[in-house]
C-alpha cells in the first residue's frame, strides 16, 4: 500500500515540475518571437515601432495566464500580431491548465492518500495483541525494530519526528510495514495509542537516560505485566531503572566495549555470530519460547513434539523455570510440560511459526 501511494505521489511531482519546465520555455519562447516580430516584422508595416524584450516578456506573461490587462505593445491590431498571440494563448491556456490540474491532484489526493493510509495504518494497531512497543527510532531503535521484523515479531513504534519514522519506515519496507504513531513516547496518550494495555513488551531506546526512565516509570504504572527492556548510557543509572520496573536494562557503552574486546580476544565467535545474524543465505535466530498453558506440546516427549516439521529447528537447552536450571541437548525422549522455555536456533520463520504453536502468540505478517 504504502509503496503505491509514494509512486503515485512521485508521478504526480514529475507531471507538476515538467509543467512548470514546459510553462517556462513557452514563456521565454513566446517573448523571444514577440521579440522577433517587433524588430523585424513591425518596422515594415508601421514604421518607427519598436517593442522591448521587457515589454515583451511582460505580454507574454499576460498572456499565459490569461491575466487580460490588455495589450501591452504598441500596435498590436496587426492580424500576424493577432495570430501569433492567439496561438500563444492557446498554448499558454493548456500548460495553465494541467499545473492547476496537477497541483489540485497533488494537494487534494495527496492529502486523502495520506489520510487514508494513517487511518489504515491505526486501525492495524488496534488489532494488535501481544505485540512489542519500540519507543524511539534513533541509532540503537531502528536495529531494534529490524531484528524484530525479520523474527516476525508484530510491532508498533513510537517517534516525536514524523521526518524520521517516516525516512526509516521507507529504509526497513523490504521487511514489512512499519506500523507507528507520531508522538512523544513521554505521553501516557501515546503509549495508550501504541496499546501498552495489549502489548506483550516495551523497548525504551531513547536518547536520554532521564526519558527512558521516565518511560519506564510511565509504562510499568499501565501494564503491571508488560516485559520492559531500557536503554542506559550511563551504568549508574541501569539499577535505579531496574528499580522503576526494567525488567532488563542494556547499557549501548557497556555492550560496544565488550564487542571491541571480544573482536580482539575472540574473533572467530564474534563471526560466527556476525554470520549468524546478517548472512541472509544463513540467516538463524536464537530465541527462548515458553510452552504455555494452552500448548498442545504439554506433556508430550519431544521427538513426536513435530518441532523438526517447522523447518531447520534444533532445541539447545530446556530452562525449567521454578529452580532456574538448564538441561542441554535434551534427548527425544524428555517430556515438555507448561512453563517450560526452550531455547531454540532455527530460520526466523521456523522459529515464528513454533513460537505461535508454542506460545499462542501472534506473528507479523
Amino acid at each position: 500500500m504504502a509503496d503505491s501511494i509514494f509512486d503515485k505521489m512521485n508521478s504526480i511531482k514529475r507531471r507538476l515540475f515538467t509543467a512548470f519546465v514546459v510553462l517556462i520555455v513557452l514563456v521565454i519562447v513566446g517573448s523571444l518571437g514577440f521579440y522577433l516580430l517587433g524588430l523585424f516584422y513591425m518596422p515594415t508595416v508601421k514604421p518607427g515601432v519598436t517593442w522591448s524584450f521587457l515589454d515583451c516578456l511582460y505580454m507574454m506573461m499576460i498572456t499565459v495566464t490569461t491575466t487580460g490587462y490588455g495589450e501591452v505593445l504598441a500596435e498590436m491590431s496587426d492580424p500576424v500580431i493577432r495570430v501569433y498571440t492567439t496561438i500563444m494563448l492557446v498554448f499558454g491556456l493548456v500548460v495553465y491548465v494541467h499545473i492547476v490540474s496537477s497541483m489540485t491532484t497533488f494537494f487534494v489526493e495527496g492529502a486523502f492518500s495520506r489520510i487514508n493510509q494513517r487511518r489504515k495504518m491505526l486501525k492495524k494497531i488496534n488489532e494488535l495483541r501481544n505485540h512489542v512497543i519500540v519507543c524511539g527510532l534513533g541509532s540503537e531503535g531502528v536495529h531494534i525494530v529490524k531484528e524484530l521484523m525479520v523474527t516476525k515479531w508484530p510491532l508498533v513504534v513510537v517517534e516525536i519526528n514524523k521526518d524520521i519514522v517516516v525516512e526509516q519506515a521507507e529504509e526497513l519496507k523490504q521487511y514489512g510495514e512499519v506500523l507507528y504513531i507520531v508522538g512523544d513516547a513521554l505521553d501516557e496518550k501515546t503509549l495508550q495509542a501504541a496499546g501498552i494495555e495489549r502489548a506483550y513488551g516495551l523497548m525504551s531506546a531513547l536518547p536520554a537516560d532521564k526519558d527512558n526512565l521516565f518511560v519506564t516509570i510511565t509504562a510499568r504504572q499501565m501494564n503491571g505485566s508488560l516485559r520492559i527492556v531500557s536503554k542506559a548510557i550511563d551504568l549508574r543509572t541501569s539499577e535505579r531503572m531496574k528499580i522503576a520496573g526494567a525488567d532488563s536494562v542494556v547499557s549501548t557503552s557497556f555492550i560496544g566495549g565488550m564487542r571491541m574486546a571480544s573482536e580482539m580476544i575472540r574473533p572467530q565467535v564474534v563471526d560466527f555470530i556476525d554470520i549468524m545474524l546478517r548472512d541472509k543465505s544463513k540467516n538463524l535466530r536464537l530465541e527462548e519460547l515458553t510452552i504455555s498453558t494452552g500448548s498442545k506440546l504439554g506433556g508430550t516427549p519431544l521427538g513426536d513434539a513435530g518441532i523438526a516439521t517447522e523447518g531447520e529447528l534444533l532445541v539447545l537447552a530446556i530452562k525449567n523455570p521454578h529452580d532456574g536450571s538448564y538441561l542441554y541437548g535434551p534427548s527425544s525422549d524428555f517430556r515438555l510440560e507448561t512453563g517450560l522455555i526452550l531455547v531454540v536456533m532455527g530460520e526466523p520463520n521456523a522459529v515464528a511459526a513454533l513460537r505461535k504453536r508454542v506460545s499462542g502468540m501472534t506473528i507479523a505478517e
